[in-house]
């Protein structure tokens, strides 16, 4: 079994957030079950010199965007068992982000086509599968099937699509579908990518892959409606017997906190986790209490994470005898509100409006709770991540949250954390102050309810499996 993972980005190359981590783990955990998974990704200058050093060049060749045609170099690393490989192109790739330029499509679009053009320099591995990753390789499929099907090398080659984040889909110029994609006489093509007067990439992914995955089973359901289905939701239900949700892991190993080097003090038994939650508050200048819950919110300052719930609710919660961390940069309102509420109540909230991954890990480690209140989480890695470090998650019920917390039951202790079903502010009140409560009054269920979490299995090991199963179906039906 031959899999190519075409993605946008894997850590350590290149990672911006949660698809980064799915690209740096899931190929190892699959490759453990069964076959070969492989994969492609632009050739960042962001990537690490250490790393990008140790890219062997094995082909060059030239890649054709309608009337373009442009120089693309093909590298090559093995990094921890897995194969990696990179397409080259300074023009496109050598910025100083992965994402946020006014040509993005274009550049997505080349390294679309790039990757269908660089599977004959693939020495003795010619995938079975493509697998597919949000709007940046939605052009692999359509591109596929529209420029090479009557060509034997690619006859028999199957293309998985796996929908991340519904929200980001892609949208270009209508004008593009000829200009760029050279696609604009090829009537099925047209109709398909068209939307809205504009040409909506992901769409067509939906439409022309063999198959489609999401990252929690929730979410699979969820998109199928309009609420959740970003105007994608009928194409959805249309294709709903070709997807499946499949919910993400975190890898293990590097989120150990046995061996995580940004941590005050590794343990492997939560009764450790106090001298964590002590190096926190002394590092962010809060007073150091043990009796006092530190509530924490490691995350993006977007809408999407029910900040407006938290915004509704602030002053009343920091009435409570609490500590609330916050980590993370978004949008200015949500920033400024931090700063504010941190000047105002210096001894119960710290703010710290950056990105520190470093800093993340002590936060996982130290705090007691995590909340997670979001509008929308096709997975979520944070709570997973909490989880793993011995922090009880608080979440809204949606998405992978759905998934993967179980509520605590105060009559027969089960459970894994807490969480309310509405997207309302005064439910994440009560739901906090229900968490804030049980810590409180009683410490044994709070120990218990914590090692529950510490207990949770949220590695890639039966996600891997699942998508083993599904590789295997979609390449048996060649």
């Amino acid at each position: 079994m031959k899999v190519l993972f075409a993605i946008g980005e894997a850590a350590p190359f290149a990672k911006t957030g949660g698809l980064g981590d799915v690209g740096g783990s899931l190929p190892a955990a699959v490759n453990k079950v069964r076959g070969e998974v492989r994969v492609i990704l632009p050739r960042f200058s962001t990537i690490p010199e250490a790393l990008s050093r140790q890219i062997k060049p094995i082909a060059e060749f030239k890649v054709d965007l309608a009337w373009r045609r442009q120089y693309c170099g093909l590298g090559e690393l093995k990094y921890r068992g897995v194969h990696y490989y990179f397409l080259d192109n300074e023009y496109y790739f050598k910025r100083d982000r992965l994402y946020g330029y006014e040509d993005d499509g274009e550049r997505y679009a080349f390294f679309c086509r790039g990757v269908l053009e660089s599977l004959i320099y693939l020495e003795e591995f010619k995938p079975e599968l493509i697998h597919c990753h949000d709007w940046h390789t939605a052009l692999i499929p359509v591109m596929l099937k529209e420029f090479y099907h009557g060509d034997p090398f690619y006859y028999e080659l199957k293309t998985l699509f796996t929908i991340h984040n519904l929200k980001h889909q892609g949208i270009m110029p209508i004008y593009t579908l000829g200009d760029l994609l050279g696609l604009v006489h090829r009537e099925r093509a047209r109709v398909s990518l068209e939307y809205s007067g504009s040409v909506n990439l992901l769409k067509g992914a939906l439409l022309y892959a063999d198959a489609l995955t999401t990252v929690s089973p929730t979410y699979a359901g969820e998109i199928q409606n309009s609420f959740y289905g970003e105007g994608m939701d009928a194409l959805l239900r249309e294709r709903q017997d070709r997807l499946v949700g499949i919910l993400n892991g975190i890898d293990y190993e590097d989120y150990n906190p046995q061996t995580d080097p940004h941590l005050f003090a590794n343990y492997g038994s939560l009764e450790q986790k106090t001298v964590n939650k002590k190096g926190l508050q002394q590092l962010l200048g809060l007073p150091v209490k043990e009796e006092i819950p530190v509530l924490a919110l490691v995350s993006r300052l977007v809408v999407q994470k029910g900040l407006d719930l938290l915004a509704h609710i602030l002053e009343e919660l920091l009435q409570e005898e609490i500590q609330l961390v916050v980590l993370g940069t978004g949008e200015e309102r949500y920033e400024n509100l931090f700063r504010y509420y941190a000047a105002r109540y210096p001894e119960k909230l710290a703010a710290a409006i950056k990105f520190d991954e470093s800093l993340a890990r002590k936060i996982y480690a130290g705090a007691d709770l995590l909340l997670m209140p979001s509008l929308f989480e096709p997975c979520g890695l944070s709570q997973m991540i909490a989880m793993r470090y011995g922090t009880v998650p608080l979440v809204r019920e949606t998405g992978g949250l759905r998934d993967t917390v179980i509520p605590y039951n105060r009559y027969t202790g089960e459970g894994n954390g807490f969480s309310f079903a509405n997207y309302n502010a005064h439910e994440l009140l009560f739901t906090a102050k229900e968490a804030i409560r049980v810590y409180r009054e009683n410490k044994e269920a709070w120990q218990h309810l914590r090692q529950q979490a510490y207990e949770t299995d949220c590695s890639w090991e039966q996600p891997a499996r699942r998508y083993v199963e599904l590789y295997c179906q979609l390449i048996d039906e060649s």
